[in-house]
This record gives C-alpha cells, sequence and structure tokens, in this order.
C-alpha cells in the first residue's frame, strides 16, 4: 500500500468542532442521555438529605431493587419490515387526549429538592401535552400549579387525613381550580421506614447542623435558592417544624376503608384513580366501587419493603379488570423502554416520580424539559424498533416477562 502526504482537502472533513456551550446547566443537560445521567447530575448537586428523601425508599429498599430488575428482566419480540417513518405517542386516557403515554407522579417535598419545585414541573408537563399530579404534601399551593399549567391537565393526589374536613377541603380547592383527576393514595396508614432520612436527620424545614453545613460546601447554588426564595409552603399547610415521619404520621389515617373511598368519590364530580394497589383482590374491590382508573403501585419502595412488584402485578390485573377502568402502572421506570413494555401488556398510562425529580435537581425546570425530553424519545425509538407506529399496536406479543423471582413451593405439597 502506497503511503501519500495528506491534502487539506482530506482533512477537511474531519476537522469538524462543536461549537462550545458555555452556558453550564445547558451544558451538563444536552450531556445527559439517559435518566441515570440525570441522577448522577442530581446527586452532585443536591444536599445529600435532600437527595436521599427522592432518590431512597423504605428499609432495606429491596422493593424499589425488585421493581427496577423486573423492568431489565423483559425480553422484547420487533417485527421487521414495517414502515414506522411516522409514529404516535399519545391517546386518550380518562377521557382527554395525551401526548406520552406516561405523566409526572405526585411527589412531596419537591422544593425541597431545588427551589423551582411543583412549578416547573407543571410548566413542563403543559408544555409537553401530559398531566401533572400535585400531591397533598406539595410544597405549593393548588391554585398555584393550576395558575401555572392553566390549559394542560392537573391531576391531585389525595391522601385521607384524621382530619376529614382539612381533607375534604383541599378535595374542593382541586376541585375548584380545575383539577380533572382526584388521585386518592390507599397505601399509607403509616409512613414507611425511610431509614435514610433517619439517618440524614432529615426534617421540615432543613436543620442547619454541622453535618448539612459541610455538605453544604460543594453545593453553594443549592443553599443560595433555599435561602434566598420564599419559605416551603405546603398545598395542605402551612408549616411545619419537624421532621417528616412526625407530619406524616400526624396526618395519615390508620381508619381508612372502603367506605371512605366510596364517600370520597360521591364528593369529587371528575375523574377519580386509587393509587396504591398491590393485589388482584384490592384491585377488584376498588373497581367494584366504580372508580375510573387504578394505579397498580407499591408507592415507589417507599411503605412496605418487600412488597409485589407492580410491573409484575399488570398482566394479571389487566386480564381481569381491563375492561372495567383504566389500569396504570409505577414505581421503578426509569426509561421509555419501561414505560412501552407497561402499555404492550395492558397499562393505559404510567406515571414517573424519581426520573421527574431527577431532572429537576440537576437542573430546574430546564431538568423537567430534558427527563421529558429523554423519555418521550425513547418511547418513540422503541416503539419503531418494536415494529409499532402508534400505542393502540402494542401488545403482550411484543414482551415476555423473564422469570426471576417465583414463589417457592411449599414443603408441605412436595412428593413423599
Amino acid at each position: 500500500m502506497e503511503r501519500r502526504v495528506p491534502k487539506v482537502a482530506d482533512l477537511a472533513p474531519l476537522m469538524q468542532f462543536k461549537k462550545p456551550q458555555l452556558n453550564p446547566k445547558k451544558r451538563r443537560l444536552e450531556k445527559a442521555l439517559t435518566i441515570e445521567d440525570l441522577r448522577h447530575i442530581a446527586k452532585r448537586r443536591t444536599p445529600r438529605a435532600a437527595f436521599d428523601y427522592a432518590d431512597g425508599s423504605a428499609e432495606a429498599e429491596l422493593s424499589i431493587a425488585r421493581a427496577r430488575q423486573a423492568f431489565s428482566d423483559i425480553e422484547f419480540h420487533p417485527a421487521i419490515l414495517r414502515d414506522v417513518s411516522t409514529v404516535t405517542t399519545g391517546w386518550q386516557v380518562l377521557g382527554a387526549p395525551v401526548a406520552q403515554p406516561f405523566g409526572i407522579a405526585p411527589t412531596g417535598f419537591t422544593r425541597m429538592m431545588q427551589t423551582e419545585g411543583e412549578i416547573a414541573g407543571a410548566h413542563a408537563a403543559g408544555r409537553a401535552g401530559i398531566p401533572f399530579s400535585l400531591s397533598t404534601m406539595g410544597t405549593v399551593s393548588i391554585e398555584d400549579v393550576s395558575h401555572a399549567n392553566p390549559h394542560g391537565r392537573n391531576w391531585f393526589q389525595l391522601y385521607m387525613w384524621k382530619d376529614r374536613d382539612r381533607s375534604m377541603a383541599l378535595v374542593e380547592r382541586a376541585a375548584a381550580a380545575g383539577f380533572d383527576t382526584l388521585l386518592v393514595t390507599v397505601d399509607v396508614p403509616v409512613a414507611g421506614a425511610r431509614l435514610r432520612d433517619k439517618r440524614n436527620g432529615m426534617s421540615i424545614p432543613p436543620a442547619l447542623t454541622l453535618g448539612t453545613v459541610v455538605d453544604a460546601i460543594p453545593r453553594p447554588q443549592w443553599w443560595i435558592d433555599f435561602l434566598t426564595t420564599e419559605p416551603l409552603a405546603f398545598a395542605s399547610l402551612d408549616r411545619w417544624s419537624g421532621t417528616v415521619a412526625e407530619l406524616l404520621d400526624t396526618m395519615f389515617d390508620p381508619t381508612v376503608t372502603l367506605d371512605d373511598l366510596a364517600w370520597i368519590k360521591s364528593q369529587w364530580p371528575n375523574k377519580i384513580v386509587v393509587k396504591g394497589i398491590q393485589t388482584l383482590a384490592d384491585a377488584r374491590r376498588v373497581v367494584d366501587v366504580g372508580v375510573d382508573g387504578i394505579v397498580l403501585s407499591n408507592h415507589g419502595g417507599r411503605q412496605l419493603d418487600r412488597a409485589p412488584v407492580p410491573f409484575h402485578l399488570l398482566p394479571g390485573v389487566v386480564a381481569e379488570v381491563g375492561d372495567h377502568t383504566e389500569v396504570m402502572v409505577d414505581t421503578g421506570i426509569m426509561s421509555g423502554a419501561d414505560i412501552v413494555a407497561c402499555i404492550a401488556l395492558g397499562a393505559r398510562f404510567t406515571l414517573v416520580g424519581r426520573a421527574y425529580l431527577y431532572g429537576l435537581m440537576a437542573g430546574g425546570e430546564a431538568g423537567v424539559d430534558r427527563a421529558i425530553a429523554i423519555l418521550s424519545e425513547q418511547v418513540a425509538r422503541t416503539m419503531r424498533l418494536l415494529g409499532v407506529t402508534c400505542l393502540e399496536e402494542l401488545n403482550s406479543s411484543h414482551v415476555t416477562q423473564l422469570v426471576r423471582l417465583a414463589p417457592r413451593r411449599s414443603s408441605l405439597s412436595q412428593p413423599l
């Protein structure tokens, strides 16, 4: 092979330099290609107590680990030679359109993670054409979320308090503010044992201990934002001084029953969804009450550790009650492929909590936009690779749930 001196014309196509991004926030968000990338950025920029509140779960954190493993343990079955030049990623959910098969889940204390909080989420959700859910433990008011997302879909998540009148006052405010769906969360009779929060001394508002001051040194922007903006305000109460666990145990009511759910339904004029279903039997019970939807959820692993994996429950619940109500899923979703797998197995919709919070902590409202964009791109790409052009074409033939955890047979059932 003869060698020669390269010509300038030969080198020119190889010498293309990307224009540098001078804005540090845009630069770090552009580098994030996955939700896990956003998580790494969020961890660097957020004090440990706040990050761990979002990232952690209950006790040994087995539930969240198993939920994420369940999405890893799937096999896709693509169809080839299909025209997938155009894909449609939206459809009707609870009687109204969504642009994507996912929405933002309700999260508590959100401005603790990043000061733009729920307003950033509501703005981003409105632009993306997906629902935004405000938690009872949200850190802005119902009315402020409605103002931030006046033309989008706002959902309100309700915990039933021991003070019923106070709970229903929130429901009335949400209805008056135009929220179209009520998410009644039923898996929190008491607060779960969130050990990271206990070890971090997580309190509302954050306590300035020696440890938090040391932790803040490499994260000055978080503290500047926190200390120079409005103090935390809640959708449900004005102020609280104490630990998170003390607040939750003061508010949550362990006496709530199916009769209470029926009573709440009678008070709410719009769509009602029950969040926190973890067994087929309970799915049947709440569907008999006449709810519009259910969310298979173990609260992101933040309540009962070793709880059932919602994604594993999905096919059986859809087969049993899917003709009578809309079945949704949350817990463990970290990619658009996870979302597509849920839709293929019969879910009508999914909710993402941590994925949204990682984006928020990584870059405020722009970070939420980036999280939604990542998931949306992954949904569309996965659909194309599966050979489908719309959500209606997805079905169980596209996904196999591989077996890792299976019940052990009782020794009493073994032959002698």
